[in-house]
């Protein structure tokens, strides 16, 4: 099986060490050479600056790891030339273009998956059966909070340049670490309204939002708020859930949940497998794409989970626009 990766900054790299560490060997390269990454690790494979001339070796899965606001200039003609795609999350910058790359998959009969690698967390995941089975009961209320320091979070390179910094690369805190609309919406279900404010708080040399503080209403009535940032030392994510008979916290730093009954008796803690790591849920997503390019059937994130995001990212914007105010995603 072929594959073409296309933009070789660290999350291109990772993708392309993970197909080597599953067996996959037939591996080509699209670059532009501006990553600022050294070389090394890239020797030896067929390497082209030309998309086209890249897509006539008919890979059958494209994996696509450019900047955000270049994901479509790439995916559109991968689709075209009957490849399954690999998307980094967040699938674009905005809304526009993805129903006609919605189309061209469906007219050539292949598929895409969307880079939110959080749902392959087995913590999350277990956390994730635990609400739909409903020992807890209901969930009512919650709250996602990630803070990173952008300066420190790719120390290679001046954070300046970075994509995260860049409104003409599709940065911005609301889109970068758009995790948490994700792995929310695959444990609560879906995202009815937004209320929503950004805003630029720090000193950061940024010409895109570094603060998003976000309410999300789900159809089963929750309210769950998410907070994310650009400036927080030392970096932290975490989810609290509130439900009828308990709750649940979660924290990424160690990846375990403790739930917390409401009788005082059932109280338990969920930690991840000895020895998981965060490379763990690449490698899982990687193995995923594999199947996908061989048509096997299974529940994964589709284009149509990466859209439903950037639709929240959007109205996160638009309730910004209108100082606060309710925009519904019904």
């Amino acid at each position: 099986m072929r594959f073409l990766i296309v933009g070789l900054g660290s999350i291109g790299r990772r993708h392309l060490r993970n197909l080597c560490a599953l067996g996959q060997q037939d591996i080509l390269l699209y670059r532009t050479h501006r990553a600022t990454l050294p070389d090394e690790e890239l020797d030896g494979l067929p390497a082209f600056t030309d998309l086209a001339e890249a897509l006539a070796e008919k890979p059958q899965g494209v994996i696509i790891a450019n900047p955000t606001s270049a994901h479509l200039r790439a995916a559109l003609p991968a689709a075209q030339a009957g490849a399954n795609l690999l998307i980094e999350k967040p699938v674009s910058h905005t809304t526009e273009g993805l129903d006609e790359l919605k189309e061209v998959l469906t007219l050539k009969h292949t598929r895409a998956m969307v880079g939110f690698h959080f749902r392959y967390h087995p913590v999350l995941g277990e956390l994730r059966q635990i609400l739909t089975e409903g020992s807890l009961g209901w969930t009512l209320s919650g709250c996602a909070r990630w803070g990173e320091y952008l300066p420190g979070w790719h120390p290679w390179e001046d954070y300046r340049v970075s994509y995260a910094a860049r409104a003409d690369l599709g940065g911005g805190v609301t889109n970068t670490l758009s995790h948490p609309f994700d792995y929310l919406r695959w444990m609560l279900g879906e995202v009815v309204s937004v209320r929503a404010e950004t805003s630029k708080l720090s000193d950061l040399e940024l010409d895109v939002e570094d603060n998003s503080e976000a309410l999300l209403e789900f159809a089963n009535g929750a309210r769950v708020s998410v907070h994310l940032d650009y400036y927080q030392q030392p970096a932290s994510h975490t989810l609290e859930l509130t439900c009828e008979r308990g709750r649940i916290l979660w924290d990424n730093a160690d990846g375990s949940a403790r739930l917390l009954a409401a009788d005082g008796e059932s109280n338990r803690q969920i930690i991840p497998p000895e020895g998981f790591e965060r490379n763990d849920m690449f490698l899982a997503e990687m193995a995923d794409f594999i199947r996908l390019c061989r048509g096997e059937k299974f529940e994964y994130c589709s284009l149509e989970d990466g859209i439903r995001v950037q639709q929240i990212v959007e109205a996160v914007r638009q309730s910004h626009a209108l100082e606060g105010r309710r925009v519904s995603l019904e």
